[in-house]
């Protein structure tokens, strides 16, 4: 079977991969009894979409092997010190190897002690973190994958590297389907995506790496506020949204920001800037003005303005409607009695609140914590309510929406 590219990449079945990654890593000095663990490896990344570590992998793999940097021909040795503890030691050797003599050893001591741990020493890149924790969990038992890696990563506002990309993964058997596995980086994008892109000579989205000085290379990696443009109060007589400098967006290609992203950006007006979209990826915007919403405290969020006709388009593939809705009430309404009338007019699954039900909501999730979460924001009265994508926003003082 053949697995789909990049445009400018060569396509190849998979079992093309497997016979170029074999070739290669053999001329490379790695020995036939470490072969098979690495071109799997390598054969799965590739079939899984994830370019990051397979192919791309390859030339380090056969470049550190012919330098000495990883001994290609190691065996990997095993011990069981305690009963639910498997040490592997890789001997300067790849991991994947080393992984392969301890899974057995692991998954058996599992089942016999209900819990158990694998610690493999001395080695190197393991690949995709999530294709071991599946392994395991094939096997009817829950997964938990663990790597650790030098500092790359600086804190949020840092310069100064002091984390590392670590992966982390699990895995969970199924009883009718296959495992549900989870592999995410400890960073917003894994190191291996940045070599991808460099190798190609292709630029980085935006938000995915700080340059020397700690200046974020595009756009802030902090959550993003998208909404339609409208000028009008919002709920209780509050400031809505304002033009700070420039105009609103007039036309689908055109975008206003929030001064503070502005400036971190190093943006002007007339420039083009690129947004990364719920539905619709990566799309380029003019910049024509710059603005915010109430009171305008972002708490290094970006607020970014569409047309309502283009936010319609990068959240709903262009079906008209809204997510949620502000309505005014007349000076002297009741609030609870206007809610109940407007809930009783709106379709199943929708509900009415007032605004004294939507503040205590929002107060109850800010408890919980944000925490740092890369999504659309709906912010009112300098509050962050967490939701789950682009919110389109019409002026209002009861909100409907969807539950």
């Amino acid at each position: 079977m053949s697995h789909p590219t990049p445009a400018d990449g060569i396509a190849l079945t998979l079992a093309e991969v497997e016979d170029l990654t074999s070739r290669a890593l053999s001329a490379s000095g790695v020995s036939p009894a470490n072969l098979g663990p690495l071109v799997a490896s390598v054969v799965a990344a590739e079939a899984d979409g994830i370019h990051s570590h397979g192919l791309a992998r390859l030339p380090t793999y056969c470049e550190h092997a012919r330098c000495g940097k990883i001994d290609g021909a190691a065996t990997p040795t095993l011990d069981q010190p305690r009963p639910g503890l498997v040490r592997v030691d890789a001997r300067e050797g790849f991991a994947h190897p080393a992984i392969e003599l301890g899974l057995p050893a692991l998954i058996a001591a599992a089942k016999a002690q209900g819990i158990a741990a694998l610690a493999v020493t001395n080695s190197y890149n393991c690949g995709v973190v999530g294709h071991h924790v599946e392994r395991i969990a094939e096997a009817g038992l829950l997964a938990l994958g663990f790597v650790n890696a030098p500092a790359s990563m600086a804190p949020f506002g840092g310069n100064t590297p002091v984390f590392g990309t670590n992966p982390i993964a699990f895995a969970v058997p199924r009883a009718d389907a296959p495992p549900l596995v989870l592999d995410q980086s400890a960073s917003v994008v894994a190191k291996s995506e940045l070599i991808v892109h460099q190798q190609r000579g292709q630029p980085i989205p935006e938000g995915w790496a700080l340059d020397k000085d700690g200046n974020l290379l595009s756009f802030p990696g902090a959550p993003g506020v998208g909404m339609n443009w409208i000028q009008a109060p919002a709920a209780g007589g509050q400031v809505g949204a304002r033009v700070v400098d420039g105009r609103p967006p007039e036309t689908a290609d055109e975008l206003m920001m929030d001064p503070a992203t502005v400036t971190r950006g190093g943006y002007v007006l007339g420039d083009t800037v690129e947004v990364s979209t719920p539905r619709s990826g990566l799309k380029s915007y003019t910049l024509v003005g710059t603005g915010t919403y109430g009171a305008g405290a972002t708490a290094g969020a970006s607020y970014l303005f569409f047309t309502l006709d283009e936010a319609q388009e990068i959240v709903q593939d262009g079906a008209e409607g809204f997510y949620a809705a502000w309505v005014v009430t007349e000076p002297g309404a009741d609030p609870a009695t206007v809610a109940d009338a407007v809930e009783a007019g709106l379709p199943e699954g929708f509900i009415a609140e007032t605004g004294d039900d939507l503040a205590a909501e929002i107060e109850e999730q800010l408890d919980v914590g944000l925490g740092f979460v890369n999504t659309f924001l709906l912010v009112f009265a300098g509050i962050a309510l967490l939701v789950a994508t682009l919110l389109i926003l019409n002026t209002f003082s009861i909100l409907v929406a969807q539950r």
